[in-house]
């Protein structure tokens, strides 16, 4: 499974979570399987998301998106994201 990293900040947490969460829907009909975010310790609205999506190929045009872009711009994330797409996922937990 493909996964994305993003970075970004945001203007208010808040307001980001509710536009995340009003997104959900579309980002599951795009292929999206699972989304993570963390905040910055040193500042909460130092924002990382993780997500897992069905292919990269949906992924690719889902982060092309011209409603991502919107959703992003309407939930206030301030700047240019850092993103970057990665393949597959090892767990190496002790058990």
């Amino acid at each position: 499974m493909p996964y994305v990293m993003i970075e970004h900040k945001v203007a208010n947490y808040a307001k980001w979570k509710r536009g995340v969460k009003a997104f959900a829907k579309h980002r599951k009909a795009s292929g999206e399987k699972c989304f993570y975010a963390c905040r910055g310790s040193k500042n909460p609205n130092d924002i990382l998301v993780w997500c897992e999506w069905s292919t990269t190929a949906k992924l690719k045009k889902f982060m092309n998106s011209k409603e991502l872009k919107a959703a992003m711009k309407n939930a206030g994330v301030v700047g240019k994201p850092t993103v970057s797409i990665w393949n597959g996922l090892e767990v190496l937990s002790v058990k």
